[in-house]
């Protein structure tokens, strides 16, 4: 084939693509076209829809959805917690719940869990007044076991390390037989033994913490009182006569339930706003306890401080005191000092005699080259002759001031 019937075969060839390609392009247009065209009907469609449900919302009632905090206490089955009891009807109906500890009955003998079933009989045989029992499941909260632990371990290893210190002491300074060393070593590898035991227990509590499938049951017995006519008695009789119905029964259940091995106590006022607040919070209790929301202090809205010139006072009042102490501190060092060179004064003032002895005698016996050995030993003997009459004249005089003195006393 020639060149030329190439290039035209190419050309034609060229063409029928391009053809097609105009032709794919036109269809991709199209479908576009038809599927903009069709979303358009449906956001048509949904703003209809829109528009019948607002027209239908205006049509129902609106559902008020706050909350007062009247709703809130109407909303509660009890006013206030107050004398280890639960005030409810405004003060026409008082509990008073006791808890129990549960024992493990699967784990007794055949005659310990007769015993228990006959004291248990007992116990519902005796009451003569209605009572329901409530059981309270909690997440056991480790963080103040941790916290004990931590402490206690923390003690235990300062221990352990003063005893190593004295233990390394000890044997360095070679005073200590081996039988003694020995000893203290022994002692060193308990502490050591108990610092590491310590340590685990802690590690592993931590472990059983992270676990919140650790739950814990807690039984109550809810004891109520009813009184049935008010309108003799005011407020406070009425809650000292409930208190006095429901302790008594309290009392009684408790007796009763301990021949069937089951202890209890009476809930104080804290432990039943515990109560309260897990039954009411019982996801948040699990991460917010009630210590940490009491200590949190909701209850007060704003703080208030001291008045600045108080404050003041009591700045200047810290202050004098300092400053009395140090002056007082001062005054008494040098007294102390005046003291100590009045009485070396006084001393020097006594012995002033005798230190010129003293004196007169070293020279003369550091120049007993210049003077001469006989006549040196005669000056020092003439210094202790004289030394002694003025002595004796001292003392004479002493006695004679001592005499007259006793003498004008005499005679007053």
């Amino acid at each position: 084939m020639s060149n030329n019937a190439i290039s035209n075969m190419l050309i034609t060839v060229l063409e029928i693509m391009v053809f097609v390609l105009i032709f794919l392009i036109i269809i991709f247009i199209m479908l576009k076209l038809r599927e903009k065209a069709k979303n358009k009907v449906i956001e048509e469609n949904l703003m209809l829809g829109g528009q019948e449900e607002k027209k239908d919302k205006k049509k129902t009632k609106t559902v008020d959805n706050s909350y007062s905090k009247q709703s809130i206490f109407d909303f509660m089955e009890f006013e206030k917690v107050e004398d280890n009891m639960i005030i409810q009807k405004k003060g026409r109906r008082f509990l008073m719940v006791v808890e129990c500890q549960g024992i493990n009955y699967d784990l007794m003998s055949r005659m310990e869990k007769v015993a228990v079933e006959e004291g248990f009989q007992q116990f519902l045989n005796t009451l003569r007044h209605p009572i329901q029992i409530y059981i309270q499941t909690r997440t056991i909260n480790l963080e103040n076991s941790i916290s004990t632990y931590r402490s206690k371990v923390k003690e235990i290893e300062n221990k352990y390390r003063k005893m190593q210190d004295q233990y390394n002491v000890n044997v360095h300074s070679g005073n200590y037989s081996r039988k003694d060393l020995e000893k203290m070593s022994f002692e060193l590898t308990k502490q050591r033994n108990l610092l590491e035991y310590g340590t685990d227990l802690v590690a592993s509590t931590e472990k059983m913490s992270l676990n919140k499938n650790v739950l814990n049951k807690k039984y109550f017995i809810i004891i109520p009182y009813y009184l049935e006519e008010t309108g003799k008695y005011d407020f406070e009789e009425i809650k000292s006569i409930a208190f006095s119905e429901l302790y008594t029964h309290a009392q009684s259940i408790i007796r009763t339930l301990a021949s069937c091995s089951v202890t209890g106590k009476i809930l104080t006022s804290t432990e039943l706003i515990e109560l309260l607040y897990v039954a009411y919070n019982r996801d948040e209790s699990e991460v917010f306890g009630i210590d940490k929301a009491m200590e949190a202090r909701y209850d007060e809205l704003y703080s208030t401080s001291e008045d600045v010139f108080e404050k003041k006072i009591k700045a200047l009042d810290e202050k004098i005191k300092k400053d009395a102490i140090q002056l007082a501190n001062k005054a008494v060092e040098e007294a102390k000092a005046k003291t100590n060179a009045q009485e070396k004064a006084e001393e020097q003032e006594r012995n002033f005699e005798n230190l010129v002895q003293r004196m007169a005698e070293v020279v003369l016996n550091e120049n007993k080259q210049y003077i001469g050995e006989e006549l040196t030993n005669k000056a020092i003997e003439e210094v202790k002759n004289k030394h002694k009459k003025e002595g004796d004249n001292a003392n004479e005089k002493v006695k004679e001031k001592a005499t007259r003195g006793r003498k004008k006393k005499d005679a007053i």
